[in-house]
């Protein structure tokens, strides 16, 4: 009997995948909340028995009470969004979606200004070090 353990996991990134699609269309497309604009579908993760899945979301504008209104919408939508999925999806089971905000492009761009400023910080202090500051004239001198 052969094995498909290496296919189960590869199959279910393909669902994932294919929810994740499906899903920003609905939302685009077919959603009307007011409380839910301009998302995107950032990462769908499935649990192995495909009854649950986890899905990411990003927002253009990130502040806490656009995040929370989108939240409600999306969670209050759950239910329509999956029976949709089910019309486009033919799986057996249809996972129950739980919304869950990605803040990890937000965290990016914070850590991105640090190293920045770091960057700056030290091209600072370089510029001292050999500049017209005591320790750069007595390295001219050694010069």
């Amino acid at each position: 009997m052969a094995k498909h353990s290496k296919s189960i996991p590869q199959r279910g990134l393909r669902v994932a995948d294919q929810i994740q699609k499906d899903l920003s269309e609905l939302i685009a497309f077919e959603l009307k909340d007011p409380r839910v604009g301009m998302v995107t579908i950032s990462e769908v993760q499935l649990t192995p028995d495909y009854a649950h899945a986890k899905v990411w979301f990003t927002l253009l504008k990130d502040n806490p009470e656009d995040v929370k209104q989108t939240l409600e919408g999306l969670s209050k939508a759950a239910g329509y969004l999956r029976n949709q999925l089910g019309k486009r999806l033919h799986i057996h089971t249809l996972p129950q979606l739980h919304f869950v905000h990605d803040t990890s492009t937000v965290r990016g761009l914070q850590m991105s200004a640090l190293i920045d400023q770091a960057n700056a910080s030290r091209a600072k202090d370089a510029d001292d070090d050999t500049g017209d500051g005591p320790a750069g004239a007595a390295a001219a001198d050694r010069e």
